[in-house]
């Protein structure tokens, strides 16, 4: 079994409050980092725009447009 499959059989056993709960720990580690380092909030709007346009255009494709 390679090392893809494992995780993906690890993932199909989460639910989704397990899903949701890992979102939140990734939220709050972004809020560590930020009050560490608090001029990463000194950045234009629009770098954290084209962030999550990039981050957001597979999951999307995915979603939308995937068979």
């Amino acid at each position: 079994m390679t090392i893809f499959e494992d995780m993906n059989q690890r993932v199909k056993r989460l639910t989704i409050f397990d899903i949701k709960l890992v979102q939140a720990c990734a939220m709050l580690v972004i809020l560590i980092i930020v009050k560490l380092i608090p001029q990463i909030m000194m950045l234009s709007i629009w770098w954290f725009v084209a962030l999550l346009v990039l981050c957001a255009i597979r999951p999307l494709y995915v979603f939308y447009f995937k068979k």
